[in-house]
């Protein structure tokens, strides 16, 4: 008999992707509380070890010495709440003093955890503040219909709630990561991910537009956010925030993947375009031709993931010139004026390359802007003159966010 209960807590386990101690102390807690409604009380503090080999169980009551003060404040405490009773008067329940970081928390009596000092002396002839005293209860006949009942809904609640920490743990782990997943259902406009154990949740705001989302179709997806609720792990995941390319990038380019050559921003209109800003240290290595590959074979992967949306490679500098020139790629720049202290420029182009540099709706300028953190004015010019300024944007570069390769895998 005793080699089947730990056959089948090891089976438990495995099925459910939880240790063997802890299904083991699931046990333990659901035959405390069946000797509870059996036989104990509501002021006990039951603890109970079951040794699976044997079958045999002990059954403790487990309590934390405390000054004896404690005991007689909450003795007065109680005797005034039945006096009042008594006449017809509900006292009201004394309010939770609250926990102040950095002070010692006040300690407040309570009979199922607590005993007095003078109370564990006569347990105990030694017995100090602090110290834990386990009485050892006697077991005195087989559990009832009832306590089997208490313990089979414990079981099952601890199981569960075991089982929801695994899991939770997990994907913790993930959160701010790119993961594989599968498209499980939509509901209105939820798209609902399955990622291994866990269902995931894509809202409207973290799905990129246009895109469609099939029921069975692998997708990557970055873990936005993993929260613990009711009923187990929340975990929300997106494809619109800049990390997922960070991470396409990397999975993609072994250049990337060994830190040859380097990610240094970010910007992106999810499903529109995104600006990427790459370097590298080596002198003999083309960072642009390394990301976009033979024939845009490598860009085109990427771009094929994000459905479609267009990505701009430019070459980072720690040069503003230099850096805001590159990032309103593939317009042609003639001039750029820095003012330092307020962090703008202005950059100077021919007419016909006013509406390159401003892209449809500003969206080029508006990229360069977040991509070098810089306010950027562009102004039309004709030779020397400067005809007008066409448009300005202010925005805060958006930094590329590092993803561990393997996590694209």
């Amino acid at each position: 008999m005793s080699s089947q209960i730990i056959q089948a807590i090891k089976t438990l386990a495995e099925e459910k992707g939880l240790t063997y101690e802890t299904v083991l102390a699931t046990v333990e807690e659901a035959l405390a509380a069946a000797y509870r409604k059996d036989f104990g009380d509501k002021i006990q503090n039951l603890k109970v070890e079951y040794n699976p080999e044997t079958s045999a169980m002990r059954v403790f009551d487990e309590k934390i010495v405390v000054e004896n003060a404690l005991e007689d404040e909450y003795l007065k405490e109680q005797a005034e709440r039945e006096e009042a009773r008594a006449k017809g008067i509900e006292l009201p329940k004394k309010e939770e003093v609250p926990v102040i970081p950095g002070e010692p928390e006040v300690l407040k009596f309570h009979p199922k955890y607590h005993l007095s000092l003078r109370a564990a002396i006569e347990i105990k002839p030694d017995a100090e503040v602090g110290e834990m005293i386990r009485r050892e209860l006697e077991v005195p006949a087989a559990f009832g219909r009832m306590a089997a009942q208490t313990a089979k809904q414990v079981i099952i609640q601890k199981m569960r709630e075991a089982e929801r920490n695994v899991i939770f743990d997990e994907f913790k782990d993930k959160e701010h990561k790119v993961v594989v997943g599968t498209v499980g259902r939509t509901e209105g406009r939820l798209v609902f991910v399955d990622i291994g154990r866990a269902q995931a949740v894509m809202m409207a705001e973290d799905q990129l537009p246009g895109e469609r989302y099939t029921p069975g179709e692998r997708v990557k997806v970055f873990v936005a956010s993993v929260n613990q609720s009711t009923r187990g792990p929340q975990v929300l995941v997106s494809r619109t925030r800049p990390e997922i390319v960070t991470a396409l990038f990397e999975s993609e380019i072994p250049e990337i993947q060994n830190g040859i050559v380097e990610i240094k921003a970010i910007a992106r209109e999810a499903g529109a375009r995104t600006k990427v800003a790459v370097f590298t240290k080596e002198t003999n290595v083309d960072p642009i031709g390394s990301v976009i590959g033979q024939r845009g074979t490598r860009i085109q992967t990427i771009i094929s993931e994000m459905g479609g949306e267009k990505i701009d490679v430019i070459l980072w500098s720690d040069d503003p010139n230099t850096f805001i020139t590159n990032s309103l790629a593939p317009a042609k720049i003639l001039k750029v004026d820095l003012n330092e202290s307020e962090k703008s420029a202005t950059v100077y182009v021919n007419s016909d390359q006013v509406s390159l540099a401003i892209g449809r709706g500003g969206q080029n300028v508006r990229l360069a802007a977040r991509l070098t953190g810089w306010k950027i004015s562009v102004a039309q010019t004709e030779g020397e003159k400067v005809v007008a300024e066409e448009v300005e944007v202010v925005a805060e570069a958006t930094p590329a966010v590092e993803v561990p390769a393997e996590e694209t895998k």
